[in-house]
């Protein structure tokens, strides 16, 4: 789906991704461990809201998923790197499953019409 791109939304997309490269940057992140499955919670929550301000910025809802996909790989390769982290591909998954829906729920909630 195709919406009107809203450049406005570049910055909250940006400020995720900084947040989410300084946060995996960390050897220990705040606050207590997370368990299986409340880390991919944690994952589907960040990429969800990354690709809902993607796909706001872009006004693409494909285009929006990709870019969030290559972001979440690249995150989990650099996290490889990074002492006391690991990389994971089910980390990658729910970044993915994550993205999809705020994707969706980005375009499916703007009306054509919206500044």
């Amino acid at each position: 789906m195709t919406r009107p791109a809203r450049p406005g939304w570049w910055g909250p997309a940006l400020l995720l991704m900084g947040t989410i490269w300084q946060l995996s940057s960390r050897s220990d992140t705040p606050g207590p461990p997370l368990p299986h499955p409340l880390d991919w919670a944690a994952h589907f929550l960040a990429y969800l809201a990354l690709a809902y301000a993607l796909a706001r910025a872009t006004g693409r809802r494909g285009l929006a998923v990709v870019l969030a996909a290559w972001f979440g790989a690249a995150d989990e390769v650099h996290q490889a790197f990074v002492p006391g982290r690991e990389a994971g591909l089910s980390d990658w998954l729910a970044d993915l499953a994550g993205a999809g829906v705020g994707a969706w729920w980005a375009l499916a909630r703007a009306p054509t019409g919206e500044g």
